[in-house]
């Protein structure tokens, strides 16, 4: 795009940003803990969903220095629901490196933005853009899809190729005198008007400079190649039963998906066993103990990113042995109602919450 078009589209994109920008409240700040905090939600995260995360989130843990030292199941269970769990747990590290490395203040050099654990590309330009302003071009999947379909790009999103032309036309159209506006904009245009299906093209401050507009083919741009499809597996839970009504709870290593949380303990179905025996099998591997299967309490649907789970559970009881945490961090026995303060992926949770009643 020819310089002065490239001028003409970037004020007519931040004059309508001004003009019609949600009133979002990381927008009303330029604390770089807080946008940071914003920015870290909001992947694989939709806006709506994340406020209320978010606004939990920044009153338990005000600054770097409270989530920092916050337990970590404090952390998970503010994040309960949100989905992603090694978000939270990565931040809390990064966290402890702003205080130990930089004595608490937020970098603002890329280097060190980049050094912290579970930022990237993305977050980093993010943060340094609109926290100290420094003209670093966001790509997402907003920004990629007004783009291509700005420049007319028909090859296939998912190459890595394609995202690194995207990225240069980013840092090419991208606004050096207000970098942190400009990138929001283009964030909030693929969110609210150049839309995945049935973009509203008169609305678009960049309908004049738009390829697949002129080709009428924002219906095919930008194009993404089918997915795999996703893997599906049952998974048999057993709630163990004491002989004070208590249940025994696992918490799940730190390393291993859902790490920190909560769970009932048990393991996915092996093609040549029923869930009972799963279940059997599973305890005796995770916690030593022989239990005996009783009552199916139920049946839950759970979709994961990359594969879908059938979580089918049972009441057990112990027949034989003492229960460790062989596979886990610690087991817990605790009562009914003291479920509700521990965090729990999504599946157990609704689990956790028919138990409670």
């Amino acid at each position: 795009m020819p310089v002065d078009d490239i001028k003409v589209a970037q004020k007519s994109l931040l004059d309508w940003f001004n003009s019609n920008k949600r009133d979002l409240a990381w927008r009303k700040t330029n604390d770089p803990y807080k946008i940071w905090v914003s920015e870290i939600m909001l992947q694989q995260t939709r806006v709506d969903q994340a406020t209320p995360y978010y606004h939990r989130f920044i009153k338990r843990f005000p600054d770097v220095y409270e989530l920092a030292k916050a337990p970590q199941d404090d952390l998970l269970k503010i994040w309960e629901g949100l989905g992603y769990y090694s978000r939270a747990r990565n931040m809390q590290f990064a966290a402890n490196q702003i205080v130990e490395d930089f004595g608490g203040k937020f970098p603002d050099s890329e280097k060190d933005v980049r050094s912290l654990k579970g930022i990237g590309p993305y977050t980093s330009a993010a943060i340094l853009s609109i926290a100290f302003g420094k003209p670093f071009a966001v790509v997402d999947g907003n920004v990629i899809r007004v783009l291509s379909r700005l420049a007319g790009i028909e090859e296939d999103v998912r190459k890595k190729e394609v995202i690194k032309q995207i990225q240069h036309l980013a840092d090419e159209f991208l606004n050096h005198d207000n970098p942190g506006d400009h990138n929001q904009a283009v964030m909030e245009l693929g969110a609210t008007i150049c839309t995945p299906k049935n973009p509203k093209c008169h609305s678009c401050p960049l309908q004049l400079q738009c390829t697949a507009t002129k080709l009428i083919k924002t219906d095919t741009i930008p194009y993404k190649s089918p997915a795999k499809k996703r893997p599906h597996k049952h998974i048999g839970v057993g709630v163990i039963v004491d002989d004070e009504n208590r249940l025994l709870i696992a918490k799940r290593p730190n390393d291993v998906m859902l790490g920190g949380l909560w769970e009932f303990p048990g393991g996915k179905k092996e093609n040549d066993e029923s869930i009972e025996q799963t279940i059997t099998r599973e305890l005796e591997e995770e916690l030593g103990v022989t239990v005996e299967t009783g009552g199916k309490i139920t049946e839950i649907k759970h979709a994961y990113s990359h594969f879908t789970i059938t979580l089918h559970a049972y009441y057990c009881r112990i027949t034989d042995g003492e229960p460790l945490a062989k596979s886990s961090q610690e087991i817990r026995w605790v009562n009914r109602k003291e479920l509700q303060d521990f965090p729990f992926p999504k599946a157990n949770k609704q689990l956790t919450e028919l138990l409670v009643e």
